[in-house]
């Protein structure tokens, strides 16, 4: 067997932090190269690594510019022989930027974003063991097919459905609906099961950068604040109460933000489907359904959003939008 190629893009964040003596915090500082060679145990792989010192910027100062430079030097990669890609960057939106390249990547070889939950100035800084298992999933033969998944404390978890469920501790990575595709130990890939099929959207985001709004129903909201906001949106996802509901006061702006733009139908919940033909009072999922809107499925607000951007960018029209949302599965 030959030797696996896998490129390294390194985009920042905690993982690449070091204390800034000037504020005592901590900042993206480390390069590609540095946070590798922090890692011994890679010299002992059969894997032969390309490094990108990418971007150095926290995880919440990523931008679709970035992403869209980043997911065509993926496939560069790629085109040129990589046989995986790692890309390493802050936890705040590591469940989003590992969708995004899931929906732009149709090819077989694995994307594999990972991070750290404590920096490498810290006790037990988890950044190393993630790189490490990391470069292992992304030169894996198991995960051809997979996408972009996520990898953090040996669990692999797809990108569509993690989610980061704690704000600080290192297991803070998990895929409610499903449980992880997976587990690495004894330096392998252990996969639960067959890989799941994907949605994917390749090629380039050539239209204007959408502005899509993600708007959250709560109790009391009278709706006052939903139609300014969907007047400047080119998209709209709402994320609904439980299995699909929102304030009857929503209703009418729904309906008519629904007849000029597409506006995604979601749970707040995080885990668990949008219904379609329960409850049938004005602002159920029924109700909404029949008035234009999109159903989410299971998608939770935040995927929905990037779905819905990555198909307005690429100019696709309200029936190709519905369609790709009734073709994503868990």
């Amino acid at each position: 067997m030959h030797t696996r190629t896998v490129a390294i893009f390194s985009l920042g964040g905690t993982i690449a932090m070091t204390t800034d003596p000037a504020t005592g915090g901590v900042v993206p500082a480390l390069s590609a190269q540095e946070l590798l060679d922090a890692v011994p145990a890679l010299q002992s792989l059969d894997v032969d690594l390309q490094v990108h010192d990418f971007r150095r910027l926290p995880g919440a100062s990523l931008g679709f510019d970035d992403l869209t430079a980043l997911s065509q030097a993926i496939a560069d990669a790629f085109e040129a022989g990589c046989d995986g890609a790692v890309v390493t960057q802050g936890t705040d939106t590591i469940e989003e930027i590992a969708y995004l390249l899931d929906l732009l990547h149709a090819g077989s070889q694995p994307i594999v974003v990972t991070g750290a939950m404590r920096n490498p100035t810290q006790p037990g800084a988890d950044g190393p063991a993630n790189i490490h298992a990391a470069v292992i999933a992304a030169a894996a033969a198991e995960l051809q097919g997979a996408g972009a998944v996520v990898v953090l404390g040996d669990e692999i978890h797809a990108a569509r459905t993690v989610r980061k469920s704690h704000s600080t501790s290192p297991a803070a990575f998990t895929s409610p609906a499903t449980g992880p595709l997976g587990r690495l130990y004894e330096g392998r890939v252990h996969l639960h099961g067959p890989l799941a099929a994907r949605t994917t959207l390749p090629g380039s985001l050539t239209e204007p950068t959408p502005r899509v709004g993600l708007y959250t129903a709560t109790l009391g909201d009278d709706g006052t604040l939903l139609a300014p906001m969907a007047e400047a949106c080119d998209g709209l996802v709402v994320a609904a109460f439980g299995v699909g509901h929102v304030p009857h006061s929503f209703v009418a702006t729904l309906e008519n933000t629904a007849s000029r733009i597409p506006v995604i139908l979601t749970s707040r919940i995080g885990n668990g489907p949008v219904l379609e033909a329960t409850y049938s009072f004005p602002g159920s999922e029924k109700d909404l359904l029949g008035r234009g809107l999109i159903r989410g499925g299971h998608l939770d607000a935040y995927k929905a959003r990037l779905l819905l951007h990555v198909l307005l960018a690429q100019g696709r029209k309200s029936d190709e939008i519905a369609a790709a949302f009734k073709t994503v599965t868990l």
